[in-house]
């Protein structure tokens, strides 16, 4: 059974850390005079969701891995409209 929380926990922290990332670049706002605090912070929510996923992946059920997808190609269009402003 610890392995099947295991797998859950990996999965919610990874849609946290997700969550987490999209409502910090929900609330960037580029003519804020701390843009490049925002966007530091921002890299860093990013990048540690990354990792989430990743480590979600290792454990996670066909459904899981679906979502899991979802958010890692969430996360990368939000890097991608980032770069473009960069």
């Amino acid at each position: 059974m610890p392995y099947h929380k295991n797998k859950q926990q990996a999965f919610e922290a990874a849609q946290q850390g997700t969550m987490e990332a999209k409502e910090r670049y929900d609330h960037l706002v580029k003519s804020d005079a701390d843009y490049g605090s925002q966007l530091h912070h921002l890299k860093q929510e990013v990048n540690e969701a990354f990792e989430q996923i990743n480590n979600a992946l290792e454990v996670a059920s066909e459904k899981q891995r679906k979502q899991l997808e979802q958010f890692r190609d969430d996360l990368q269009a939000i890097v991608e409209e980032v770069n473009m402003y960069e």
